[in-house]
């Protein structure tokens, strides 16, 4: 294909899998861009041939982008990225403009301030790869992610590499520790409980000058986390949580035992008596391809919305 439709080709896929924002991204104050709510997998998956993958391939604005958040401040013209997808060269053309005004400098400058990296799950830190000399090439880019996490991108390979030649940085996180991105703009790690076979793994409360929001895309189960969520809720204006699958069944074939994570009609049958301000909090995210609240319009979605919840877009927009 010409370059001229190859690029043309990828406009498109961008402007479909974004649906566009609900709210314009502030220009006064930090804000989060969602640049994806797939599972690890991307949404369709590789091979699926249900009815959603066949939808979504035949409507490219039914695509979802592996979950991924960018943190934005147009008052100092920064950015900050949360895991590195393997869909991070769609993921930082979705970012390009935002934040309004920024100017790379010369090179190979770093894509973002920093990555922020909750564990070792293809889904979570896989993007990395695109930051070598076989892309881009980056020079210096800072990683952020626990002692376990950073221990691992320094010692196994391929990522060790990354490292030795200086491609990425690495920065040690400590639960609880609030970590200075900008005056009144900070993103504090916390520790749940999830699947730990090379790494811990961390969710996210990002705060800003007026708003705050809770990024949580993988857990095993509420009740196995120290915290109550309800608690942890109650201290964000937004939370963007794990809906991988939304019941019990939905994998033929499996043992969902071996895969845990809070299905959706758990977590809603969970907060069902929190008040209809907590519960409109709640955004779910991380979707697995299997997982009916994928369909746009669909009987899963409304039944999330009927109960007070949502399920967060590609490309959705919180002011903070």
């Amino acid at each position: 294909m010409p370059r001229s439709g190859v690029l043309a080709a990828l406009a498109l896929v961008l402007a479909s899998c974004s649906h566009g924002p609900r709210t314009p991204a502030p220009t006064d104050r930090p804000y989060v861009l969602v640049l994806g709510t797939a599972q690890d997998a991307g949404f369709p998956q590789i091979g699926a041939n249900h009815a959603r993958a066949r939808a979504a391939r035949a409507d490219p604005t039914q695509i979802r982008r592996v979950a991924s958040l960018l943190v934005v401040d147009p008052r100092t013209h920064r950015r900050w990225l949360i895991d590195a997808t393997p869909d991070l060269p769609l993921q930082v053309e979705a970012a390009r403009g935002h934040p309004a005004g920024r100017a790379p400098g010369p090179g190979r400058p770093p894509l973002f301030e920093g990555i922020f990296l909750t564990h070792a799950h293809m889904g979570h830190y896989a993007g990395l790869l695109h930051l070598g000399r076989e892309a881009y090439a980056a020079r210096g880019q800072p990683v952020h992610g626990s002692a376990r996490m950073t221990a691992f991108l320094e010692t196994q390979a391929p990522w060790e590499l990354l490292v030795r030649l200086g491609h990425i940085t690495l920065h040690t996180l400590e639960p609880d520790r609030d970590v200075e991105l900008a005056s009144q703009l900070t993103i504090t790690p916390i520790l749940v409980p999830h699947r730990a076979e090379y790494t811990d793994t961390l969710g996210f409360i990002v705060r800003g000058p007026s708003q705050s929001l809770l990024y949580i895309p993988d857990i095993d189960k509420w009740h196995q986390w120290e915290r109550r969520l309800e608690d942890v809720l109650a201290t964000v204006d937004h939370a963007l949580i794990d809906g991988t699958f939304y019941a019990d069944g939905e994998i033929p074939g499996r043992s969902m035992k071996d895969i845990p994570h809070p299905f959706i009609a758990e977590t809603m049958a969970r907060l069902a008596s929190a008040s209809a301000d907590l519960r409109a909090k709640v955004r779910f995210t991380h979707l697995n391809h299997t997982n009916p609240a994928a369909d746009p319009g669909g009987s899963a979605q409304k039944a999330i919305e009927a109960a007070g919840f949502s399920v967060a877009r590609d490309g959705d927009v919180f002011g903070l």
